[in-house]
């Protein structure tokens, strides 16, 4: 599998020519959804949620399809009939090639004011696991954590302890648009020494074999 870094939360998946994309949002780049033949969505939240890219995507390629949460699917369901599908937490299913796991229920809490929508997160291939906005531990082995480290809703400190819990063996960074140069080195140097993990960031179009 072929994991290529976006910006902010996007990701793209390769395998036997087939691309798998996650959470294109408004601060990805216009072009990361081509090539699309399956894409998944955490949550409804714009940086991770773009209408336009994904509709671009589904329209580019009639045999891709869409995999998200309810709010999400019913944006873009009744233009793309059979071909977005509302997941949630416990289910499984197959796209593009990709065999795939949904953990998560809620998007972390940003503030206690403000209501929590649904956020799930996408474990593909056994392998590679997404949170969205969650620090959701999936539950089992993950080889592969797309770590979010800057948020409004988190501290490095949880996201060190989250990268403790599930114990990957590698985490790359993702959910990174918000954080400046200056403080990269800061996150790298404390995830790296306190993560207990094999921890990476990669720039956004740069790619690594799984």
């Amino acid at each position: 599998m072929k994991l290529t870094k976006k910006s902010h939360a996007c990701v793209r998946l390769e395998k036997d020519g087939r691309t798998l994309i996650l959470d294109p949002g408004m601060f990805t780049e216009e072009d990361a959804v081509l090539g699309a033949d399956a894409l998944l969505v955490t949550h409804e939240h714009p940086d991770h949620f773009d209408e336009g890219r994904l509709r671009a995507a589904l329209e580019a390629n009639p045999a891709a399809g869409l995999w998200t949460l309810r709010s999400v699917a019913e944006q873009l369901a009744p233009a793309f009939p059979g071909r977005v599908h509302t997941v949630g937490h416990g289910d499984a299913f197959t796209a593009a090639g990709f065999d795939i796991e949904v953990h998560g229920e809620l998007h972390a809490v940003i503030h206690p004011d403000l209501p929590r929508v649904t956020n799930v997160g996408f474990l593909v291939d056994g392998a590679v696991f997404h949170p969205g906005d969650a620090l959701t531990v999936p539950g089992r082995p993950v080889d592969t954590l797309l770590l979010p480290v800057m948020a409004p809703w988190n501290k490095i400190s949880e996201v060190i302890d989250y990268v403790r819990e599930v114990r990957p063996r590698r985490a790359y960074d993702i959910h990174d648009a918000l954080l400046t140069d200056l403080a990269r080195p800061i996150y790298d140097r404390q995830i790296g020494a306190l993560g207990g993990t094999d921890h990476q960031r990669l720039a956004s179009g740069a790619s690594v074999g799984l």
